[in-house]
Parts: C-alpha cells; sequence; structure tokens
C-alpha cells in the first residue's frame, strides 16, 4: 500500500506558518467576539476572513476550532475522566475519531480548538478510502481502550460514506483482539444518534453539544503516541515540525 498523507495540502505550510497564526490569532478574537453576542458562524466567518484576507483553508480551520464561550462551559462540565470510562460503553464516532489520527499520524494539520479537542482540515465529504495508516490508528485506539480499562465499545459509521464496509470489517479485525463486547454499526446519520447518548467520542461541535456526556479520546491518544503530530492552536504554537 502505498504511502498516503491524509488531509495534507502544500499550502498549509505558507497558510499555517508562525506569522499567519499571529493573523488567525486576531482573527479567533473577532470570531470570538461576535460569536459570543449572538452572531451566526457563517457570516462572521465571511465577515472577518474578508477583513482579514484569510484563505479558504484558513477559515476552515477557524470555523471549525471556534465557538462560545458558553459552549466551551457546556463541553468542559460534560467531559469525562478515564476513571470515569472505566464504568459503561464508550460510544465512538468511527469516522470522525480515525481521520483525525489518521491525520495526526500523516503530520499534516491539526487545529486545537479552546475546548481541547483536536479537529482536521481533510474535508473528505463523503468518500474516504483506507491507507498505510489507517491499521495504525485501529492499534493505537485498542491500545488505548486497553490502557483505560473500557469494558464495551461501540463504534458508529456513516453508512453514505464511501467504503464504509470495509472499515468496518478493519475496526472488527482489531476489536477482537480486545476480549471485550463490542459492535460496529452501520448507521444513515450517526449524528443523530450520537448526540442522544452518554460516554461519547466525537470532535463533532454539534454532537459535543447535544451528548450527554463525552470523553477526548482523539486527544488522548495522539499525546500519548503520536508526539510529532503537527498540532496548532491560535494561542500557541505546540508542533510545527512538517518534514
Amino acid at each position: 500500500m502505498k504511502t498516503t498523507r491524509r488531509g495534507y495540502q502544500e499550502d498549509d505550510n505558507k497558510f499555517f506558518s508562525l506569522d499567519k497564526i499571529n493573523v488567525l490569532k486576531k482573527a479567533q478574537e473577532d470570531v470570538q467576539y461576535l460569536l459570543d453576542r449572538g452572531y451566526k458562524i457563517k457570516p462572521i466567518i465571511e465577515l472577518v476572513g474578508g477583513h482579514h484576507q484569510l484563505s479558504l483553508r484558513q477559515r476552515m480551520a477557524l470555523q471549525r476550532s471556534t465557538a462560545t464561550n458558553l459552549q466551551y462551559e457546556k463541553r468542559s462540565s460534560k467531559e469525562l475522566s478515564i476513571n470515569e470510562i472505566k464504568n459503561g460503553c464508550l460510544h465512538v464516532d468511527g469516522f470522525n475519531l480515525i481521520i483525525t489520527l489518521e491525520v495526526a499520524l500523516s503530520k499534516s494539520l491539526l487545529i486545537l480548538g479552546s475546548d481541547g479537542v483536536l479537529r482536521d482540515l481533510a474535508g473528505l465529504r463523503g468518500t474516504y478510502f483506507i491507507i498505510d495508516k489507517t491499521d495504525i490508528a485501529l492499534n493505537l485506539i485498542c491500545q488505548t481502550l486497553k490502557k483505560c480499562y473500557v469494558t464495551e465499545v461501540k463504534f458508529y459509521l456513516d453508512a453514505p460514506v464511501s467504503n464504509s464496509g470495509k472499515l468496518k470489517l478493519k475496526i472488527i479485525e482489531h476489536l477482537q483482539k480486545l476480549n471485550i463486547p463490542f459492535e460496529v454499526l452501520i448507521v444513515k446519520n450517526p449524528d443523530v444518534i450520537l448526540s442522544k447518548l452518554e460516554r461519547v467520542v466525537t470532535g463533532d461541535s454539534v454532537i459535543l453539544d447535544e451528548c450527554k456526556s463525552w470523553f477526548n479520546l482523539s486527544k488522548k491518544i495522539v499525546d500519548d503516541y503520536i508526539k510529532d503530530a503537527w498540532i496548532i492552536n491560535f494561542n500557541n504554537t505546540i508542533d510545527i515540525d512538517v518534514t
């Protein structure tokens, strides 16, 4: 299988250089200010993006990583600790978690939001294919589930996304090694299901706002195992190794 850098674009080196991060920090302050006063995100991004002359990629990063202070507080209040995830089934937004880790393993850009959640800019939009990083990502997921003494897990995959069936088989292959109860479900709209559950694993902002509780599994895996991930937030540069 050929080497693939999930979510990588050459222009990212230019759009997210140190000087551009300073611009994006100011832009995020503007976005945050308007969000906290009730303005809608899309017109805010258009206004602020135009003012700061941001590219579409930079605007996507701002939109994906910024929410209201009220949303941050609500998400923080529902976040589970490692000790708390031992007590029941974890419900995993499968594509969301796996793609985030594939991007991290590819040394492609990840944005760290003020809610502590990692988000990618892969923008696959319903298309997915297994790459050389997929098995590595699944191995890391299983290692972490075992390390955290998770007793049961369910993965939810989007039925409309291409190759969801192939990914399901891959996930099953890895989860069988854990010797815990598991399910891998292909459903029409995982977001609707996950939004009503507790003990959810996702980086999707809508689900984080609606679910009963959540665990930041992608951040833990990246922190523990992917030390060379390219992670940026607009308050601090964590790592800009893009080799």
